[in-house]
C-alpha cells in the first residue's frame, strides 16, 4: 500500500514540475486523489474530511490571489517598481537593498505567489531601467517569496496549513516570528550583497523618467486589509472574510474594466484543486508508513536543538518532497508543541530555495525568467541555496528558540 501511495504522490508532484503541455497541477493531483480513495489507501470519509480541513484554507488562498491581481490593475506593483528605481539612484546596491525591503513586505502581506508572479517582472524591468544586471534583484524575490514568507500566517499557504493546528492567534503567530523573519530577511542580505558583488559594482546614471503616482486607494484598502487579519481572528472571523472585503473594495472603482473568465483565473481554482488532492495523496502516505517514520524522527522538546532538527528535517522533506506535501506529513506529527509548529514553517519556508523543486513558486520563478529570456542557471542557483539556507536556518532557529523563552510558549 505505501507503494502505490508513494507512486501517487510521485507521479503528482512530477507532473506539477513539468506540467506538460501547460496544463495545471490539478490535471494529475484529483485523478490520482480519487484513485487513492478507489484503491482503498484512504477512505471516502477521510478523504472528505481532509477536503473539509483543507476547505477554509484554500478559499483564503483564492482570496488573496485575487486580491494581489486586483492590487496590480490598481498600478500597486508599477509603482513599488518605480520607487524602487527611483531610490537607487541609478545604483544597484540602492536598487537591491528596496527590492528586499519590497519583496518581504509583499510576501509577508500579500503572499509569496504575489512577490513571485506579480513582483518579478516589475523588479527585473526596474533592473534593466538603471542599466543594472537583473540577476541579484530577480534572485532577491524569489529567495525572500520562500524565506520572507514566516512572518504572518497569511504569507505562504505552508502558514495557513499549519496556523490552524498551531492554537496561536494571529498576533501571537506574527510576534513569535518577527524575529526569525529578520534574522532570516538579514542573512539573505548580506549573502546576496557578497555573492552578487562583481554584478553591483557598476552603477548608472539615475533614471530620468517622471516618477509614478501613488495609489493611494489601493494602499490604503490593502492596509486595512491587513488591519482586518489581524483584528478579525481573535474574535473568530476567519482571514478569508478581511480577503474577500478587501477585494470587494479593490474592485468597485475599476469595476467596468473586470472581465469574470479574468476574474476567475486570477483566484486559480486549477491550484486549489490541486491542493485539495494533494492533501488527500498525502493523507494516504502518511497512513501507510511515512507518518510513522516522520513521529520518530521528529523530537518531542521544543529546546535548541529539538528545533534546530526538526526544522533541518521540514528542509530535507521540502526538497525530495516539496514543501507542500512536507507541511501536511509534518504537522500532525508537532502540533502538540507551538514552538516545533513554527519550527517546521522555518524548514518548510527557507529550505526550498536549496533546489528548484522545494516550492512551486520557484519553479514559477524560473518559468518567468524563462519568457524574458533571462533563465537561470542552475548551478548559479545551487551555488546560492547552499550558502543562504543553512545560516538562514540556523539564524532563524536561534530567533526562535530566543523568542519562545521570552514569551514562555
Amino acid at each position: 500500500m505505501l507503494v502505490v501511495a508513494v507512486v501517487l504522490l510521485i507521479a503528482v508532484l512530477g507532473f506539477a514540475v513539468a506540467r506538460p503541455f501547460g496544463l495545471p497541477e490539478a490535471v494529475a493531483a484529483v485523478p490520482a486523489a480519487l484513485l487513492a480513495v478507489l484503491f482503498g489507501l484512504v477512505s471516502w470519509g477521510d478523504a472528505w474530511g481532509e477536503v473539509r480541513e483543507l476547505g477554509p484554507t484554500v478559499g483564503f488562498l483564492a482570496a488573496v490571489l485575487l486580491l494581489s491581481y486586483l492590487a496590480e490593475l490598481h498600478g500597486v506593483f508599477a509603482y513599488i517598481g518605480d520607487l524602487a528605481a527611483q531610490h537607487s539612484q541609478g545604483r544597484p546596491k540602492r536598487l537591491l537593498g528596496a527590492v528586499f525591503a519590497a519583496a518581504a513586505l509583499v510576501t509577508a502581506v500579500l503572499s509569496l505567489d504575489a512577490t513571485v508572479v506579480l513582483l518579478t517582472p516589475v523588479v527585473f524591468a526596474a533592473a534593466l531601467r538603471i542599466r543594472a544586471r537583473p540577476e541579484p534583484h530577480v534572485y532577491a524575490c524569489t529567495h525572500l517569496a520562500n524565506s520572507a514568507s514566516l512572518l504572518l500566517p497569511v504569507s505562504n499557504l505552508t502558514n495557513l496549513l499549519a496556523f490552524a493546528a498551531s492554537g496561536l492567534g494571529f498576533a501571537a503567530f506574527a510576534g513569535l516570528m518577527a524575529a526569525p523573519w529578520l534574522a532570516v530577511v538579514g542573512v539573505e542580505y548580506l549573502v546576496l550583497r557578497r555573492f552578487f558583488a562583481a554584478d553591483l559594482a557598476v552603477a548608472s546614471p539615475p533614471p530620468a523618467a517622471d516618477p509614478i503616482k501613488a495609489p493611494r486607494y489601493a494602499l490604503i484598502v490593502l492596509v486595512l486589509t491587513l488591519a482586518g487579519f489581524a483584528v478579525g481572528q481573535p474574535l473568530g472571523v476567519h482571514p478569508a472574510f478581511a480577503a474577500v472585503a478587501g477585494s470587494l473594495a479593490l474592485a468597485v472603482p475599476i469595476a467596468r474594466k473586470l472581465r469574470v473568465p479574468a476574474v476567475v483565473r486570477a483566484a486559480n481554482p486549477a491550484f486549489c484543486a490541486f491542493v485539495f488532492g494533494l492533501g488527500v495523496v498525502v493523507l494516504a502516505v502518511r497512513n501507510h508508513g511515512l507518518g510513522r517514520l516522520v513521529d520518530a524522527l521528529t523530537p518531542g522538546d521544543a529546546t535548541f536543538l529539538g528545533l534546530l532538527a526538526v526544522a533541518a528535517l521540514a528542509a530535507l522533506l521540502a526538497n525530495v518532497l516539496n514543501n507542500l506535501p512536507a507541511t501536511l506529513v509534518l504537522v500532525p506529527a508537532v502540533q502538540h508543541s507551538p514552538g516545533l509548529l513554527l519550527a517546521v514553517l522555518i524548514g518548510v519556508n527557507v529550505g526550498p530555495n536549496l533546489t528548484y523543486v522545494g516550492s512551486l513558486a520557484t519553479l514559477l520563478w524560473r518559468q518567468i525568467l524563462h519568457a524574458r529570456d533571462a533563465a537561470p542557471s542552475v548551478t548559479q542557483f545551487l551555488r546560492l541555496g547552499a550558502l543562504t539556507v543553512p545560516m538562514a536556518l540556523v539564524a532563524a532557529v536561534a530567533a526562535l528558540w530566543a523568542g519562545l523563552r521570552i514569551a514562555g510558549v
